[in-house]
């Protein structure tokens, strides 16, 4: 039984609203529940609510609770609108952040880490609380990226994630160090869960390497923070981190190497942990900094097959001959044709694969004329061109225009010449195998696979997941901070693999989902509130059921 309201349209247009007393009754020959009026309590606007409230009181006699009319004017003033006021033992407490977490717990537990890890907790002996709290510390660092302590200490109060409440700082810690013991057998199990739900591709293994520097002014003599060049430029104490992805940029695994460790000097131990695991073939994707006749033979040796960049202004053979080869251009894509050259034959036969982009190439083409257009009116402004002058320094010096600048009787003048064949090079670029297995289509898209590494390694550092700073010092800290982040990446790769969305539009939706804390002096619950289009949207790609409005309901005395 329940009190239901109707509303008709009259002809001037004026909405007229009814309340009535209805109940549900079963119809048999329509198989559904009917409306039926009981009583009908005239116009809203006519109402006499004296007979509601003696309704209300005799009903609340029956049930054993009381009903409170309002005593000031400023209570009555509001009875009949649509506003709630909380009885005085109702307390709003606070409003915490649910979407994120409930998503990144749902995602933990379909891509078998919460299991993998159980597992391994069950038959060591460990404490349950570890899992919960490598939970916490990795959806942390998808939501508002903070320290251990800071998890701990400020993180957890302001968002909704029930079973992780009551965790203890030591046991972030200690969970660390269990995750370093274990990490190669939660990454194997987890790597074949994620597979098999999502049904990949891991014919080709793509991997590549970045660094991570620490604000520290000397080395470790033991450890992993070794002075080196970094990838951001500079020449700091840093680790090595090694990543290998799949075609869709799904984490297969990381490693962590001491910061002066060259990239050739990590492909050994990659290959072997990788070997055990019976991916196909694992295909070396690395950019043109890796690309010299020593570090392929040494690639040729450790990993056996690789595919990398080849700066095609400095190489001789790809500028005369191998961007001189004639040949058709296969159509890959809209925005991707190749064509095969080979260089050579037997054992010094090497293959070539060039690209182009035409898309590319038009913007390639476009800013180079505007820089050029810049150039002249330049040189027009200054009559003295000699190269000494001040302004000409400067011009040289600038990385926007000296490739297309030259000293000609010591005077600065537009190179002709370079401006000419910088137009060979637009929307290009040149890749080198020694995989003859490899097709034309795959190794061509090879190379985008780098660039989703790249991008992961953006996510990591910079843009989401902000690795850096780390605040550790001892290796196995070290290497479990960087396996945390790397399973956060593994989570919103795999949310935005299904939503086809990137993880900050899929964050602003799940965010608006938020639960209010009440408390009564018996209980304290949570309410959920509506959810916006949106929301409901995401959480249909994400095959996340919308929560209960009332969640958790405790007792008063119980932390939460």
């Amino acid at each position: 039984m329940y009190l239901r309201t109707t509303k008709r349209k009259n002809k001037d247009g004026s909405v007229v609203e009814y309340y009535q007393l209805a109940h549900n009754v079963w119809n048999q020959q329509s198989n559904q529940a009917v409306a039926k009026i009981i009583h009908n309590f005239g116009r809203a606007d006519e109402l006499d609510r004296g007979s509601l409230v003696r309704l209300c009181k005799s009903i609340a006699r029956v049930c054993g609770v009381e009903v409170n009319e309002p005593t000031t004017p400023q209570e009555k003033h509001l009875v009949g609108r649509d506003q709630d006021i909380l009885p005085d033992e109702v307390k709003l407490i606070q409003t915490r952040e649910m979407g994120t977490v409930m998503a990144l717990e749902v995602l933990w537990e379909r891509l078998g880490i919460a299991s993998a890890l159980k597992k391994i907790i069950k038959q060591k002996g460990y404490n349950e609380a570890y899992e919960r709290a490598l939970l916490a510390m990795t959806a942390n660092r998808l939501c508002e990226p903070e320290s251990k302590l800071g998890v701990w200490d400020r993180w957890l109060s302001k968002v909704h994630l029930p079973s992780c409440q009551v965790l203890k700082l030591d046991q972030m810690y200690e969970a660390m160090d269990f995750l370093h013991a274990h990490s190669a057998t939660v990454e194997e199990a987890v790597f074949f869960r994620t597979v098999h739900l999502f049904n990949l591709d891991v014919d080709l293994i793509f991997y590549d390497t970045t660094t991570a520097a620490f604000s520290i002014d000397e080395e470790d003599n033991d450890g992993w923070r070794r002075f080196g060049h970094s990838k951001s430029g500079g020449w700091h104490p840093q680790v090595v981190i090694a990543l290998a992805v799949t075609r869709d940029g799904l984490p297969v695994r990381s490693w962590v190497f001491p910061g002066n460790s060259a990239d050739v000097k990590t492909v050994a131990k990659v290959k072997a942990d990788l070997k055990d695991w019976q991916l196909g073939r694992a295909l070396f994707v690395a950019d043109s900094g890796l690309n010299s006749q020593d570090n392929r033979r040494e690639l040729a040796k450790a990993c056996g097959k690789y595919l990398l960049a080849v700066r095609m202004g400095n190489v001789a053979e790809v500028k005369e001959e191998v961007l001189q080869r004639s040949g058709r251009y296969k159509i890959i894509a809209e925005n991707l044709h190749a064509k095969e050259v080979v260089v050579s034959d037997g054992e010094r036969r090497r293959r070539y694969i060039v690209c182009y982009n035409p898309r590319e190439a038009e913007r390639q083409r476009q800013h180079r004329e505007q820089v050029v257009k810049e150039l002249e009116m330049k040189l027009n402004k200054h009559p003295d061109h000699r190269a000494t002058a001040r302004w000409a320094i400067n011009l040289m010096a600038s990385g926007r225009y000296k490739r297309y600048l030259t000293i000609a009787d010591n005077c600065i003048c537009l190179d002709r010449q370079a401006v000419q064949d910088a137009a060979r090079y637009d929307g290009k670029w040149v890749l080198i195998t020694n995989d003859d297995t490899i097709t034309l289509e795959d190794a061509a898209s090879g190379y985008k696979g780098l660039l989703i590494i790249e991008r992961c390694f953006r996510t990591l550092k910079s843009t989401r997941i902000k690795l850096e700073p780390m605040q550790h010092w001892l290796p196995e800290r070290i290497e479990a901070h960087i396996k945390i982040c790397v399973l956060a990446l593994l989570l919103a790769r795999a949310a935005e693999r299904q939503c086809q969305l990137p993880w900050e539009r899929i964050s602003d939706d799940l965010s608006s989902l938020q639960a209010t804390e009440f408390q009564t002096p018996q209980f304290q619950f949570f309410q959920r509130n509506e959810p916006s289009q949106n929301l409901l949207s995401t959480l249909k790609s994400l095959e996340i059921p919308m929560p209960k409005v009332v969640l958790n309901i405790n007792p008063a005395t119980t932390k939460t």
